[in-house]
């Protein structure tokens, strides 16, 4: 039984609606008994219940430090009050052109914070954006395990950090890639598509959510001229959200295990042994907990693994020759030399396998690949292992100058070797219970 496969995209919208307006003011009462009680500096709790109009019994509870520089706000849940705004944020489809397209719309928790349409993932696997007929190029990557990603920067042998699929959410900016990433779907005419910034924040000082966006950022946060202040604000925010437990449990059966709690069938113990050994799959996708905690089944370095152009892209409509260059292309745009983007050519961040296999059921059809050219965890592992052997009939690479030659491609795994790949990665998916 998975708690995340029962969710339903349709009922969380409804939920969240309704919710949003008590939300807020639930917290502001409860700040305000909390400042009732008193400057002592000892922590004082007050919490509330209220039912929704959906008959749901929602209780907040806030509990403040009132030194100066140590507020924390807490909800019932267990979220911060800024991982709470993160949220509703994440889900509100109203910050965008048409008020039709949320982060989640890209980013569903039911199939690990990636894209939720099974005829999209099917096909393109690249989301409309809020104007009709408007497209990105690649498959949404995933929202959530990203929080530890460094600024994009060059360790003298590889790149490392930033997110998007090309590291163009460098962090350089912020000083947090999570945080720029949030930015960039809310400007860009491909996907949220809002004019600018000021329209963005304009939208959220009218939200049922308002209040308690001054509660986290002050009183006068949402002052119209405080537009860059804002924008700053509602990506801290949504970045905090993507860092909660909410969107990084770690409750999967290989996190039990690793905690001596449950143990793996014999195929899934093979899969690990494969994955860690033969497969060579841990050189990239971290398996061994490191001096963070539980491992996030990623380096944030870029590889290029040969993927074939997904034919069905929309991107190839307007432009049948189009190549993704991944980082390269990334730094050739923003003015790199020719020896430092070249050899970043068509190659795309390494992502988590956390919640690779997660989606509501077996049926249900998940895209892999940055753009989404498989369809399956076996087509995926099955290209890894029999990439370069000429019977497998692979289509050409989308770009193959810089194609990883010596971790993938012909591993020499048996059928049943891959299939004990898949059955461990399985068990990456959050939401066991044990």
């Amino acid at each position: 039984m998975n708690k995340f496969q029962e969710s339903s995209t349709t009922k969380r919208r409804v939920i969240m609606k309704k919710a949003k307006k008590v939300l807020g003011l639930l917290v502001v009462f409860c700040m305000l008994a909390a400042m009732m009680a008193g400057c002592s500096g000892t922590p004082t709790t007050t919490t509330t219940t209220a039912t929704t109009t959906a008959g749901t019994t929602v209780a907040a509870t806030t509990e403040s430090t009132t030194t100066a520089g140590t507020t924390a706000e807490t909800t019932v849940s267990g979220l911060t009050a800024e991982e709470e705004l993160g949220k509703a944020l994440f889900f509100d489809e109203n910050l965008s052109a048409n008020n039709n397209k949320s982060c989640a719309t890209c980013h569903a928790p039911e199939f690990g914070f990636v894209g939720s349409d099974l005829t999209i993932n099917a096909h393109g696997s690249v989301y409309e954006g809020s104007i009709p007929g408007a497209f990105g190029n690649s498959k949404p990557p995933s929202a959530a395990y990203g929080g530890d990603s460094p600024p994009l920067h060059y360790d003298g042998k590889l790149w490392i950090g930033g997110m998007f699929w090309d590291g163009s959410a460098t962090g350089m900016t912020l000083g947090d890639p999570l945080a720029e990433q949030a930015q960039g779907p809310f400007l860009n005419p491909n996907e949220q598509a809002l004019p600018d910034a000021a329209a963005l924040c304009n939208k959220v000082s009218k939200s049922e959510y308002k209040d308690l966006f001054e509660i986290v950022w002050g009183p006068i946060s949402l002052d119209p001229e405080n537009t860059n202040t804002m924008f700053e604000q509602i990506a801290r925010s949504i970045a905090a959200y993507e860092r909660s437990f909410e969107v990084n449990p770690f409750t999967s059966k290989y996190d039990f295990y690793l905690k001596g709690q449950v143990k793996l069938t014999d195929l899934e113990k093979q899969g690990l042994q494969l994955f860690e050994g033969k497969a060579m799959c841990s050189t990239c996708h971290i398996s061994t907990p490191g001096a963070g905690g539980s491992p996030l089944f990623t380096d944030f370095t870029y590889d290029n693994l040969g993927i074939p152009k997904n034919p069905e892209n929309p991107v190839y409509t307007g432009d049948p020759n189009f190549i993704d260059l991944g980082l390269g292309g990334n730094l050739k745009a923003s003015g790199s030399v020719a020896e430092v983007y070249e050899p970043e050519l068509g190659k795309f961040k390494v992502p988590t396998l956390r919640n690779v296999a997660l989606k509501p059921s077996v049926s249900s059809v998940k895209a892999y690949g940055h753009n989404g050219y498989f369809k399956s965890l076996q087509e995926i592992v099955h290209f890894y292992n029999t990439r370069d052997t000429a019977s497998a009939g692979w289509p050409l690479p989308e770009y193959s100058e810089t194609m990883n030659m010596e971790k993938l491609g012909n591993l020499g795994l048996s059928l049943d070797e891959e299939n004990a790949l898949v059955a461990f990665l399985n068990t990456l998916s959050d939401g066991f219970v044990p």
